[in-house]
């Protein structure tokens, strides 16, 4: 059984060791159980070639171990020291406009740089073995926020080498390339794999095909480099849980790929910068400048447990201001508390803090921790131990519920659409969190599939949409699902080497969904089409398709919107919130889902037994009481803002 924990980051390095004992003795009064350390140690470790320093490490970890604390250890290969580049000159990525990297921050390096990858194997072998065996370890995590900065693809030397070899492993032969990726075109086919150069500082664009097998490539070394890590640490100790911090809102590598070798799937959440550098509207950062996107948060929760196999962890959560959007407000009082809990409503095993104490140096210096930099306590201290607190309160384990919605969710269908929009700022994600959203607000609990998943069973709806090609998976769990499927727009557009299928989009079987997309209008988003019946409008993706499939909605210019094909459904235009919600309400009444009637701001989740409730909005709120609630663990049906409100669940519900 999981009993969700409060953790917290910590950089003995950057603090006496006077002071460790009583810094540890803090986290312990706050109800902190597990401490990340050492990601960005390196130079501390190892200040010169061979020169290893592990003592004073070992002695912080002996430190937080009297005090009960469980130590994550963080591999230190984000941050290689200066004499690594001294010793590796050419392992500095280059950018896309051929410029090479510099040092002087972090992530500097080259994932394709065989010979840093082997001076990582070394570094996680001595610290494993030097710090395996040590009783307050408590699990590892790799590396640190891989990709951060730009940081997957370079165009160097290494990577132009490692991505010749690559190709020549996938295709075999040249023709083989040539005829994947249309090279007959523009007269660009080549004779050997080694004349194949990266996909950059061309006159115009690459062949997609090409731009696209590039992306799978940088995606590969980064699983490999992961591999490589993760290998080393379970040979060390099999039995705890290797895990790696992702991203929000990143999807340069395919992250179900690096975690086929982690235990856990972490993520960093940092709501309020997030919603400072999204390309959500004004008036919506205005509503939530200091509590973050309502949905958001929630969604990469949902991501992120899908990546991790079920286990999802919180390896930095926002505490304060950060330092490094363009504006980065006060959260709303409470706010740290909220997202913890939301987070465990989510599945989360443990939400570790971002950071202890606030550095008074250094280029984060400006970003908040549960300490001022004079070691006073900033209001997230106050927050994390009442959190803390109140899981002992409510006694919440387990997992979060099997949802009965499921949205597929696919990396390559990111890299395609950013290859060839078609329509400026199209994107996968941007439909997949459309739906969700539209589906949180009746409180509905979802679920996140990769495209690799093989069935569907136990859902009622799942949607799948902007979806770059089907593989034979999904094509299986499509035909032998029950339940109800929403497809599109631009599902099955493109086959797994970027071109056109011959059966054109949506490349189903007439007998699952007769259907046909004949051409495509985009348009600039700001103009739209009403579509009948009220209920919002179409905008930036449009297709005219030929059909004999029921038409549900359709637009003011008589192009079928959603077309239905018994519990099949076609989506054929992308729309505005008030269309997706449509869309999602209508699937909902079909169904005859059970939903939870929520106030403006509020969204909930269940967890094993109980229903999660966190109010985003700035002012009251008012909850209706579900059927299927017996009473409350914590709060209660009046909500303030940045309240949270814990119902218990009757048995069997």
């Amino acid at each position: 059984m999981i009993t969700p924990a409060l953790g917290v980051c910590y950089y003995p390095e950057h603090w006496p060791e006077a002071w460790w004992e009583s810094d540890a003795a803090r986290m312990a009064e706050v109800g902190i159980k597990y401490v990340r350390i050492g990601e960005f140690a390196w130079s501390k470790l190892e200040p010169t070639p061979g020169d290893l320093q592990f003592d004073w490490i070992i002695r912080s970890m002996d430190v937080l171990g009297r005090h009960g604390l469980k130590v994550v250890f963080g591999t230190p290969t984000a941050t290689p020291p200066r004499w690594m580049i001294d010793k590796h000159p050419d392992m500095l990525a280059v950018d896309v406009n051929g410029k090479r990297r510099g040092f002087g921050s972090r992530r500097h390096y080259d994932f394709s740089h065989l010979g840093y990858r082997e001076e990582c194997a070394r570094i996680t072998q001595l610290l494993a073995d030097a710090v395996g065996d040590h009783p307050a370890l408590g699990g590892w995590q790799t590396d640190n926020e891989y990709g951060c900065h730009d940081t997957t693809y370079s165009y160097s030397p290494a990577a132009q080498a490692g991505f010749q070899h690559w190709l020549s492993e996938k295709y075999g032969t040249i023709d083989a390339l040539n005829h994947a990726w249309g090279n007959v075109f523009w007269s660009m086919e080549y004779n050997r794999f080694d004349q194949v150069e990266l996909p950059n500082l061309l006159v115009t664009e690459a062949a997609p095909a090409q731009a696209l097998d590039f992306r799978r490539y940088s995606s590969d070394q980064v699983a490999a480099f992961n591999k490589m890590q993760y290998d080393i640490l379970k040979a060390k100790r099999p039995d705890l849980p290797v895990i790696h911090n992702f991203m929000g809102r990143y999807t340069d590598f395919d992250h179900y790929d690096v975690a086929e070798t982690l235990d856990v799937a972490s993520w960093d959440s940092y709501p309020i910068g997030f919603l400072a550098i999204s390309d959500e509207p004004d008036e919506v950062k205005r509503q939530y400048m200091r509590q973050g996107e309502p949905d958001l948060q929630a969604f990469h929760h949902d991501l992120y447990r899908a990546v991790g196999h079920g286990r999802i962890w919180i390896m930095e959560q926002q505490p304060g201001p950060v330092n490094w959007a363009q504006y980065n407000p006060d959260p709303l009082p409470g706010m740290a508390r909220l997202w913890a809990w939301e987070a465990f409503a989510h599945g989360a095993e443990v939400v570790s803090y971002f950071r202890w104490r606030q550095a008074p140096f250094a280029q984060e210096q400006m970003h908040a921790g549960l300490l001022r930099p004079d070691s006073e306590p900033a209001p997230a201290y106050h927050e994390a131990m009442q959190v803390a607190e109140e899981l002992k309160s409510t006694g919440i384990a387990g997992n979060a519920s099997k949802g009965r919605v499921a949205l597929v969710y696919d990396y390559e269908s990111e890299w395609a659409w950013q290859i060839q929009p078609q329509a400026k700022g199209y994107t996968h994600g941007a439909h997949v969190r459309a739906l969700y959203a539209a589906f949180r607000k009746h409180g509905v609990d979802i679920d996140i599939l990769p495209p690799s998943a093989k069935s569907f069973v136990g859902y009622d709806i799942v949607a799948i949409t902007s979806l770059f090609t089907w593989n034979d998976d999904l094509r299986t769990a499509i035909t032998e699902f029950d339940g109800h499927v929403l497809i599109g727009p631009r599902s099955g557009s493109k086959d797994e080497n970027f071109a056109i299928p011959a059966a054109l989009a949506p490349s189903l079987p007439s007998n699952l969904l007769d259907v046909k997309v004949m051409r495509v209008d985009s348009s600039d988003p700001n103009v739209e089409v009403e579509v009948r019946g009220g209920g919002g409008a179409v905008r930036h993706w449009r297709e005219r398709i030929e059909t004999k499939a029921k038409v549900i909605i359709e637009d003011v210019e008589g192009w079928p919107v959603l077309v239905s094909q018994g519990k099949l459904y076609y989506q054929a235009a992308s729309g505005n919130k008030a269309l997706t919600q449509r869309v999602a309400d209508y699937l909902i009444a079909e169904v005859d889902l059970p939903t939870v009637n929520l106030p403006a701001g509020v969204r909930c989740r269940t967890r094993d037994g109980f229903r999660i409730y966190v109010n985003y909005g700035a002012g009251n709120a008012t909850l209706t009481p579900a059927a299927d609630e017996v009473g409350y663990a914590l709060g209660g049906v009046d909500m303030p803002a940045a309240g949270v409100t814990v119902a218990r669940l009757a048995k069997g519900a």
